[in-house]
């Protein structure tokens, strides 16, 4: 009898459905915050999870429908936020709620660095696609600000995604390969012109910094223009403690070139940290270095700078295979030349660490 008893209880057990705070506890794919903190579940009665998501066409609904089931859910009914509860999820986003850590109380503050060119054409989108991704595997958390609102390429290069989703005056960029996303190409079709004077480019910039919520990453990577328009002055004014990394080609004509973007940047009372220099040599299968664009541009600007040359990506045909197909060579093959070199240049940028102490006030949020 008494085995009789202790099996039955074991079924009830076995049997039991998990509470609310099994349910709120599992942590939501974009925001990367309990489902129960961001107010995303509702009732739980007999298994019946009420779900509400900000919008029905949520990017992440599947995976949490998932997640739900996974944790013992045995039906699931979805449902959009209402406008208050809208609100309240972007007051916990902003950090004014208890229980979410306030952007003003992280110990280290966002690092803003600005990827530049003085022409196109020397792989400067894909090098802030892939430095990226090589400082995330470091262990940090990171995003994009894809500046070149006329020539936007960065949605392109990190493949296919779903669009930013737009909460009243806040917007959740849009996330992949884990990193934040944000760029003009998430709003406009990928062949359609952006005919903007300056004045509607400054605050449009201003706007994707200052609205997004980025999370305060440990970085922020701007892929900026090519030249030194409008766009420079303006992160100048918004983010006047961003730093400025140059990127060019072994070619001297490139390196003259970039040379202004960087002279651009001092005159704007930007620091500029450092070259990355693209597009370097590499060893074929008989083991030939054959230098395509030249040598020695990287190291000549870096000394004209006073600035260090902090690493060369060598030419590698799948690095520029990738940016064309949407998938990086840092996630592809981690291991290539030209990932092993990103990962060098991303840990000798965090070796540099910021440039001086931000104010609370200049966080990215």
């Amino acid at each position: 009898m008494i085995e009789v008893a202790r099996k039955r209880l074991a079924f009830l057990h076995m049997s039991t459905t998990p509470d609310r705070e099994v349910f709120a506890a599992i942590l939501e794919p974009l925001v990367r915050r309990p489902l129960g903190d961001v107010g995303f579940i509702g009732e739980v009665v007999d298994g019946v999870v009420e779900c509400r998501l900000p919008v029905l066409s949520w990017p992440a609904r599947e995976q949490i429908e998932t997640e739900l089931r996974a944790a013992g859910a045995r039906d699931i009914q979805v449902r959009a936020m209402t406008d208050p509860e809208r609100d309240e999820l972007r007051l916990v986003l902003r950090g004014a709620n208890k229980g979410v850590l306030p952007v003003t109380d992280r110990k280290s503050s966002t690092r803003i660095l600005g990827i530049s060119s003085g022409k196109g054409g020397v792989g400067k989108s894909s090098v802030t696609v892939n430095l990226a991704l090589a400082l995330q595997s470091l262990g940090h958390s990171v995003a994009i600000l894809d500046a070149d609102v006329y020539g936007f390429s960065v949605p392109r290069m990190l493949g296919d995604v779903s669009a930013p989703i737009i909460l009243g005056d806040m917007v959740l960029p849009t996330v992949v390969h884990g990193l934040r996303c944000i760029s003009m190409g998430y709003f406009v079709d990928d062949d359609q012109p952006v005919l903007w004077r300056g004045p509607m480019l400054h605050k449009a910039i201003n706007q994707l910094i200052t609205e997004v919520w980025w999370d305060a990453p440990d970085f922020l990577l701007i892929d900026m223009p090519p030249g030194t328009g409008d766009v420079a002055l303006t992160i100048s004014e918004v983010v006047p403690h961003a730093e400025m990394y140059v990127v060019t080609t072994p070619q001297a004509a490139a390196q003259r070139v970039a040379q202004r973007s960087a002279l651009a940047a001092k005159k704007l009372r930007l620091s500029v940290r450092g070259v990355i220099e693209n597009m370097g040599g590499y060893v074929d299968s008989s083991g030939n270095l054959l230098e395509l664009f030249g040598a020695g541009g990287g190291a000549t600007l870096a000394a004209d700078l006073e600035t260090p040359l902090l690493g060369t990506i060598p030419f590698d045909v799948a690095l520029r295979h990738g940016g064309d197909v949407g998938a990086p060579l840092m996630v592809t093959d981690p291991n290539a030349a030209a990932s092993r070199a990103f990962r060098a240049v991303a840990e000798r940028i965090a070796a540099l660490g910021p440039t001086r102490i931000y104010k609370s006030e200049l966080l990215v949020r």
